[in-house]
């Protein structure tokens, strides 16, 4: 069998394409999206992750900041700095960079956030907007994994999704998400007895624990789609995924690579949902303009 190789990498950037056009149409009413990131602390990983998605929002035409605090910030200082970002009509959206450092309490913080501003979708509003199937921004990975099944037509409807992992991040969302399609979703982490069999039950597999290569080549069911969520240095210093790709090639039908998987088009959901927070502040649809730039992006293609 052949793998087919879901292309992360190349799906944001035809997705950030269609954002640009789609930002363009703002710019007759005065708006650019503005995004500010919050990065608390030195964590080499969170210094990445935030270049990257600095490069990508300037990339689609959008006003971006980094406000950079010390690991030594107070909690009162933090959530102050949030609340003057809620207050700013320029920011349309804000992301606090997860993790936070030991001493501040990110629930917390996340608890401060404007849900109209909230593009990692993680405020209790935006929370309760996912769960209960309603309107409203969704974590940026797990919306990540459903657009990229969008984007190669796979349907996920009637299927059954294994997810490894119940973060907050990914796991508890993209269960939700999932089940929003008619997927039927069993959800393992860490006490999950008899991990191998869960996974070799799957239609759809995704690794979103954090362990390096934790999922084994024979723990996939012959044409299963796997979604490699983690992110992790190897000792050869190169990132690996939490499958074993080389162990699926040939066995799963469809794989997302690390890196140049699920990483990119985190970013992309990430620069969407300011879009829309955007749109939305003057009143316009946000999903009626990116429907107009994907049709633009689509005939200049062909």
């Amino acid at each position: 069998m052949d793998t087919q190789i879901l292309d992360g990498k190349a799906t944001a950037l035809t997705i950030r394409a269609e954002l640009a056009k789609a930002t363009a149409k703002l710019k007759a009413h005065n708006v650019k999206p503005g995004l500010v990131v919050i990065l608390v602390g030195e964590d080499p990983a969170s210094q990445i992750y935030v270049r990257n998605k600095d490069r990508a929002a300037s990339g689609a035409g959008f006003e971006v900041n980094t406000i950079r605090l010390p690991e030594t910030v107070s909690q009162q200082a933090l959530e102050a700095e949030v609340e003057k970002l809620n207050q700013d009509p320029k920011v349309h959206g804000i992301l606090v960079q997860l993790p936070l450092p030991g001493t501040l309490n990110a629930g917390a913080v996340v608890d401060c956030l404007d849900p109209a501003k909230d593009v990692d979708g993680l405020s209790p509003r935006s929370v309760a907007a996912w769960t209960l199937g309603r309107p409203g921004h969704k974590p940026c990975t797990p919306a990540g994994c459903i657009e990229l099944l969008d984007r190669y037509s796979i349907d996920i409807s009637g299927l059954h999704m294994v997810i490894v992992g119940r973060s907050m991040l990914v796991g508890k969302p993209l269960a939700a998400l999932a089940m929003a399609r008619n997927a039927t979703v069993t959800v393992c982490h860490s006490r999950t007895q008899d991990l191998a069999g869960h996974c070799r039950q799957a239609d759809v597999l995704v690794a979103a624990v954090g362990r390096a290569k934790l999922i084994q080549g024979d723990w996939v069911r012959s044409g299963a789609i796997v979604l490699d969520v983690g992110i992790n240095r190897g000792e050869d210093g190169k990132l690996v995924g939490d499958a074993d790709q080389a162990g699926m090639m040939g066995r799963a039908r469809a794989l997302t690579p690390v890196p140049g998987g699920i990483g990119p088009m985190t970013i992309a959901m990430l620069i969407r949902n300011t879009f829309c927070c955007a749109a939305r502040s003057v009143g316009l649809d946000p999903e009626v303009l990116l429907a107009e730039a994907a049709a633009c992006t689509e005939g200049a293609e062909a």
